[in-house]
């Protein structure tokens, strides 16, 4: 059992990425390229890392797995950044199981996106927060998914749960600014309270106009840019901030949208971290990798973007 040596900062600040989780089959971790990863990401200079959300296809993966991850994750880290555990679950006694594990091992908060499948009223959303969260051994960030879970914070709803001890932030991936935006001016007065983008192309925006950072998917596998870009926008340096802003949305309009579904974010992230000798690139079930002609364009745009091969 690791001790939780990484303190939390109030409100966390910075670039927080979604890691990938490597696989080598179905319910088998690709562990030495998870190391890789983990080290390749924390010498970028990010703040955090955030795993078992929609990048670490959470949903996808058997308990014994997750659990496996958490302990790992949490080991290899020991304590250097914040480590927080996506908790999200169609089942409660699930999502305080899967805390409870995070917190052993020395993990420093946990995620949870409102339970999908049957979508919740928000009345019984906020019932369901004010029930879990006393039984969470770690503080909590909300986490908005509305594409996928079918349910959103609505705001008055996002104000309540601010109120709740043990509530201590927002991770926003609806893309919709003005939401992003008018949580921010609804959640001013929770000075310890952050709210953080999803979308790594709302990134800039975001925290030039209050935003405490990002959970940024590309960091997986140039996390040195999303830091730059995170300072410049923190800076206001709009020039740099420009530059920076471009490269992420080169990576977004390229590596990101070579497949044909909802999956193709995924599929070329983790496609492109095992063309640069990361980690593999299996997809749990029902995905798959891409295959070999999809594969080559990727390694093009990697090319073309200058972004370097691990040696």
């Amino acid at each position: 059992m690791e001790s939780n040596s990484s303190v939390l900062d109030r409100p966390l600040r910075g670039v927080i990425p979604p890691m990938v989780t490597p696989l080598l089959d179905r319910d088998r971790l690709d562990v030495a390229g998870l190391e890789r990863l983990i080290e390749h990401v924390l010498g970028g200079g990010v703040h955090g890392l955030f795993i078992l959300g929609t990048t670490g296809e959470a949903p996808s993966l058997s308990y014994r797995l997750r659990f496996d991850l958490i302990e790992r994750v949490c080991s290899q880290v020991k304590g250097r950044v914040p480590v927080l555990v996506g908790i999200t679950d169609t089942s409660f006694v699930e999502s305080v199981n899967i805390a409870r594990k995070a917190s052993d091992a020395g993990a420093q908060a946990v995620v949870l996106a409102p339970p999908y499948y049957f979508p919740a009223g928000q009345a019984e959303l906020l019932e369901y927060l004010k029930h879990l969260v006393p039984e969470l051994p770690l503080p909590l960030f909300l986490y908005n998914m509305p594409s996928y879970t079918k349910a959103v914070f609505e705001f008055e709803t996002l104000q309540a749960a601010a109120q709740i001890n043990g509530i201590v932030g927002l991770k926003d991936s609806s893309g919709d600014m003005i939401y992003f935006h008018r949580s921010l001016s609804l959640l001013r007065e929770y000075k310890d309270f952050a709210i953080l983008m999803g979308p790594e192309e709302l990134l800039a925006e975001a925290v030039m106009l209050g935003g405490h950072g990002g959970v940024c998917g590309g960091a997986n596998l140039v996390p040195g840019l999303y830091v730059q870009l995170y300072e410049a926008a923190r800076s206001r340096d709009l020039e740099a901030t420009g530059s920076l802003h471009n490269q992420v949305m080169q990576i977004s309009a390229t590596i990101y949208s070579v497949g044909r579904y909802e999956s193709s974010y995924l599929k070329g992230l983790k496609c492109a971290l095992s063309c640069v000798g990361i980690c593999g690139d299996f997809l749990a079930e029902p995905f798959h990798r891409f295959r070999r002609a999809e594969r080559k364009v990727v390694q093009r745009y990697i090319d073309e973007l200058g972004i370097p091969h691990k040696k």
